[in-house]
């Protein structure tokens, strides 16, 4: 079960969370829908490289990464999206594009946009297609201990991811 390493920490760290089952669903805006969940409430973790390193993005499921901001945010000289092939090997038991925002628990630094800072809760993907983990956003940062940026830009159609 993928969740299993997450939640094993959570609750070692004695973290209050809800896991949350739904259907599955691959678009962060189509999970947010199947649970209930506002998608600027629903933070997804976009990976990145970041002067050659693999990295975190996590911004609200309803915007998009500007890289440029990114970069800037993370004082870096490049930034791009990273393939598949580039990460595929980096979240053992985690599904491709459902990997959790705990870059702590991969050895890759974190970069969170500030609009998730103003969220008493956060909710994001366990490690499947088919679960969510709720937790409160101090905890999160508290664990991970996250670079604070600002990169979210744009809204999402409702049905992008």
């Amino acid at each position: 079960m993928p969740a299993t390493k997450l939640k094993d920490f959570l609750d070692r760290n004695r973290i209050q969370y809800v896991s949350v089952t739904h259907s599955v669903a691959f678009t962060s805006q189509q999970i947010a829908a199947l649970a209930h969940i506002p998608g600027k409430d629903l933070a997804k973790s976009v990976v990145v490289l970041l002067d050659g390193k693999l990295a975190l993005a996590v911004l609200p499921a309803s915007h998009q990464v500007d890289l440029e901001r990114l970069r800037a945010g993370a004082q870096a000289n490049s930034v791009r999206l990273a393939s598949e092939f580039e990460f595929k090997d980096r979240f053992p038991g985690c599904e491709t594009g459902a990997m959790p925002p705990f870059g702590n628990l991969y050895d890759m630094p974190v970069y969170v946009d500030e609009t998730l800072t103003r969220d008493k809760v956060i909710a994001f993907n366990a490690g499947t297609h088919h679960e969510l983990i709720r937790l409160s956003y101090d905890d999160f940062a508290r664990l991970v201990k996250p670079v604070v940026a600002c990169f979210a830009a744009g809204h999402l159609a409702a049905d992008a991811a």
